[in-house]
């Protein structure tokens, strides 16, 4: 009899362990791009170079869920970014979970709260909901920079890269983050980032929100930042962000359109983006993308102008690997007769144009795991 009752016990013990386990995930994922790159003119001369992180990011994500009941879960998210061609984590080292670091509560009903390094409402909003073609074929290249470095973004490699932040490469650290559920294709967000100084709840701080509708093929989304500076104003002033985009889907091709506003609170400098492009999904592995997109600085920029194409072809393996060819020309204007082209992620310090053009051709593989 003893034997039985322990054996049930035992019995007993495993199935509840097992049942834990069944409510909970934990799951690894990463994506891994590289490639060659050729720049026609870096500060005077042309230059090949292996690059990598440009269809997308290095990283290493590590997250999971556990099932509250109820339709609550409790939700974790930490991912590292590295660099392909040394191994070594991004921004710098000992930097492991930069790309993005939190945990929350997530509810069927009432959405997801998050506390954590996360990303803001223009990367999730306008990005993620597909308004800009750079996320699609286009990669860090055909993100935003241009001959804007007087725009003086602070802890930015060159006072302009990513400027409307579209990327993702700047995250909020000490983030309060709330999602909502769709309601009929209508969803909404907001961000608070704390600055973190005593005696003064608003320096340093960050506010973010965006909203997306999406019904059948056609789909709106709108997105608001302003992330405070130490050094813009003791940390009074900073970047603002605004940008409202657009897609439909014709069969298989998407045509988005995009508009973005940055602006530096403490100096005046602006610069607005008008952006269209479209991605076709060709029958069979082959997909390709086309989108311009124009860059004007005010007075404060010296009236700085760019006109930006690019073009993608992409050859798929399978659903996470494929091969792609890409080319990107950029033409700068302005009142200055040191105006120079600067394509976004060419970030050595002489990687600008020695003039007004600038044309780069990448091939690359990207996959995910």
């Amino acid at each position: 009899m003893k034997r039985q009752t322990a054996l049930a016990v035992c019995l007993s013990a495993a199935c509840f362990h097992t049942n834990l386990y069944a409510q909970s995930s934990v799951t690894l994922q990463g994506m891994v791009d590289g490639g060659v790159t050729w720049v026609n003119n870096e500060h005077g001369g042309s230059v090949t170079q292996f690059d990598s992180g440009i269809f997308a990011p290095n990283v290493l994500t590590f997250s999971g869920s556990e099932d509250l009941g109820g339709g609550t879960k409790a939700v974790f998210n930490l991912t590292s970014q590295f660099d392909l061609g040394s191994g070594a984590t991004i921004p710098g080292a000992g930097q492991i979970f930069n790309r993005t670091a939190y945990v929350g509560l997530s509810d069927e009903r009432l959405g997801a709260v998050t506390f954590g390094n996360q990303y803001d409402f223009m990367f999730e909003t306008l990005t993620l909901g597909l308004f800009d073609g750079a996320f699609l074929f286009g990669g860090l290249y055909d993100f935003r920079q241009g001959p804007f470095s007087a725009l003086g973004i602070p802890q930015n490699p060159t006072g302009s890269f990513d400027f409307d932040r579209l990327a993702g490469a700047t995250r909020v650290a000490n983030a309060v983050k709330y999602r909502s559920p769709s309601f009929s294709g209508f969803s909404f967000g907001a961000l608070y980032g704390f600055g973190g100084i005593a005696g003064s709840f608003s320096a340093n701080s960050t506010i973010s929100a965006g909203m997306n509708y999406e019904s059948g093929p056609f789909a709106l989304g709108i997105a608001y930042i302003e992330a405070k500076y130490p050094e813009l104003g003791n940390g009074h002033e900073g970047i603002r962000n605004f940008g409202a985009g657009a897609h439909y889907r014709f069969g298989s091709v998407l045509a988005m359109l995009l508009y973005t506003n940055t602006r530096n609170t403490a100096s005046g400098a602006k610069i607005d983006v008008y952006k269209a492009g479209a991605y076709w999904t060709i029958s069979g592995p082959w997909s390709a993308g086309l989108d311009y997109q124009y860059m004007k600085g005010n007075q404060v920029l010296e009236n700085n102008k760019a006109h930006q194409i690019t073009t993608a072809v992409q050859y798929h393996f399978s659903k996470r690997t494929m091969v792609y060819v890409e080319g990107v020309y950029q033409r700068a204007s302005g009142d200055s007769e040191t105006t120079q082209a600067w394509i976004n992620g060419l970030l050595a310090p002489d990687a600008a144009a020695s003039n007004r053009s600038q044309t780069l051709a990448r091939i690359g593989l990207q996959t995910r795991f």
